[in-house]
């Protein structure tokens, strides 16, 4: 009966919400319980405060972010809608494209159609006025209605347009082209030769045609040795024959392009290429007016040893015209020494 009292006391006890402990343990959790109130609000207040700062900061990032989202997606949107339309003109101007292409082509193939057709006619016109500047009452008539000068600028300037468009390979061929563009060019060179070897149309080259005499001598130089020998021998002809006038000769002196001009036309292949050259240089060579500007360049020893070696060609008009400039050449040197006798003679004179 005691136990039972016992019992039922201690179990009153522990509903009641009490326990035993020792008093020391007791202590001991008073004092740490003491301690955790004073400390823990400073290590709790300081972690929640860097807590929320971080979150704050969090959240406005976070805002920030969001903001820069929408805007990037409306500018990829703006992007998108301005590429769709991009797209659209690409696709119509490639369209456009090809078909101005296509236009092109056929304007191209219809202007080179013209364009035969143009040289063709013209090489029959020029053919027929090569054959008629051969008499010499025809030119004088071109002379008379004031119809050569015109010719004389349509000549220089498809000349010039002729050379100057012609490929490299092209300048360089050893063999004449035959189209009709070059039979048109020929045409005109020879109708321009036919020219100068009238007086009339002679004089009225040195004078009036400047123009064209610098041309060919351009056009002469532009064209490497051994193409297109024919048009080069016809230009030749052309220069010789206005070199026969006074004003003519005076004028083309005046070149400096002349004389070297001639020492490389001196060593192309075409043997009438060179024979044409002799003769130009010869009528220099034979007209006082060149001895003053052009004075020793004439004599150049290296002319005189690229004539030498015609004096052994198989072509005889080659190898009399050779001959002949040679002795020409030593009669100048002859002269040019007497003249320098005189002059010292005169200044020892002088001097004394």
């Amino acid at each position: 009966k005691h136990m039972q009292g016992a019992c039922k006391k201690a179990h009153s006890e522990l509903t009641d919400g009490f326990v035993r402990v020792k008093k020391r343990d007791l202590e001991k959790l008073t004092t740490e319980v003491m301690q955790l109130r004073e400390f823990l609000p400073r290590v709790v207040n300081s972690d929640l405060i860097e807590m929320l700062h971080k979150s704050r900061v969090a959240k406005t990032v976070k805002a920030h972010l969001t903001q820069e989202q929408e805007l990037l997606q409306e500018e990829c949107l703006h992007l998108q809608s301005r590429l769709e339309v991009l797209q659209i003109e690409c696709q119509r101007e490639r369209e456009e494209k090809l078909l101005l292409h296509e236009q092109l082509w056929q304007s191209g193939a219809e202007l080179q159609q013209q364009a035969d057709y143009c040289f063709s006619l013209g090489s029959a016109v020029c053919s027929l006025l090569w054959n008629c500047s051969t008499r010499e009452d025809m030119v004088k008539q071109w002379l008379a209605d004031g119809s050569l000068p015109a010719f004389v600028a349509v000549a220089t300037q498809t000349l010039g347009s002729f050379v100057r468009t012609l490929d490299e390979d092209v300048k360089t061929r050893s063999e004449d082209c035959d189209t009709q563009e070059y039979q048109f060019v020929l045409a005109l060179a020879g109708t321009i030769t036919n020219i100068a070897a009238v007086t009339s149309g002679r004089d009225f080259l040195s004078s009036s045609a400047h123009d064209l005499l610098d041309t060919l001598i351009k056009l002469l130089e532009l064209m490497k040795p051994g193409g297109f020998s024919k048009l080069k021998v016809l230009m030749l002809m052309g220069l010789y024959n206005a070199s026969i006038s006074v004003k003519g000769l005076k004028y083309m002196i005046e070149n400096p392009a002349l004389l070297p001009l001639i020492r490389t036309l001196l060593e192309d292949r075409s043997w009438e290429v060179c024979l044409h050259s002799l003769r130009l240089l010869q009528s220099v060579l034979l007209e006082d007016v060149a001895q003053p500007r052009l004075g020793a360049a004439l004599l150049d020893s290296d002319i005189q040893s690229r004539i030498s070696g015609f004096t052994s060609s198989v072509q005889p008009s080659l190898r009399l015209l050779a001959q002949q400039i040679l002795a020409d050449i030593q009669v100048l040197l002859q002269v040019n020494v007497f003249q320098n006798s005189l002059i010292r003679g005169n200044v020892w004179q002088v001097m004394s």
